[in-house]
């Protein structure tokens, strides 16, 4: 698999917190690459507010470990 995850290191809150949703993503498309059935399994889940909650609380705890990394961007 090509290297996507070089730095954990970002210029700002948004590149982190958009570093985070990667890094949620990628979580899931390393614990089921059959894309088929990843789509497949959306519709379990995209209307679930439990479901996508706990999405969420992954982004949060992603976001957590980037903005430690980066000092949490104090200059």
């Amino acid at each position: 698999m090509d290297t996507w995850l070089e730095t954990l290191l970002v210029k700002t809150p948004q590149e982190g917190f958009e570093l985070a949703i990667k890094l949620a993503r990628m979580g899931v498309k390393y614990t089921q690459p059959d894309m088929e059935k990843l789509k497949q399994g959306r519709t379990q889940y995209d209307d679930n507010a439990q479901f996508l909650i706990a999405a969420s609380q992954v982004i949060a705890i992603h976001y957590q470990t980037i903005a430690k990394a980066n000092n949490y961007w104090k200059t």
